[in-house]
């Protein structure tokens, strides 16, 4: 009786432990994300900032890029980009983002005395 106890409570733990891994990871706030195909944007999702979007369409086309370039809120912001991207066009990415625009603190109205 007490071995089945203590196999019933060792595999409870152990699928616990997997469905964490599994689902666990901590996955911010998706903002936008835009999804390149041979160079053209094929769909995107979110509010993109205007420039940002025109300056990554002018890149992907002149580098016939095919990617998914996304940013994401988990405390601060974060652009993720495709790992199939030559490092150096990543980086042109990340200097045209504008990461000030989405770092700036919201003031909560509603909290404030008047």
């Amino acid at each position: 009786m007490n071995d089945t106890v203590l196999k019933v409570l060792f595999l409870a733990a152990a699928a616990f432990l997997i469905y964490k891994f599994i689902f666990g990871s901590k996955k911010g706030l998706t903002i936008f994300e835009m999804h390149f195909k041979d160079g053209r944007l094929n769909r995107h999702k979110g509010k993109i900032p205007e420039a940002f979007e025109r300056h990554c369409r002018s890149l992907a086309k002149k580098h016939k890029l095919t990617c998914t370039i996304r940013a994401e809120r988990l405390g601060d912001v974060r652009l993720h980009v495709s790992a199939n991207i030559h490092e150096d066009l990543v980086q042109q990415i990340r200097n045209l983002f504008p990461f000030d625009y989405y770092e700036r603190k919201q003031v909560d109205n509603s909290k404030l005395k008047g």
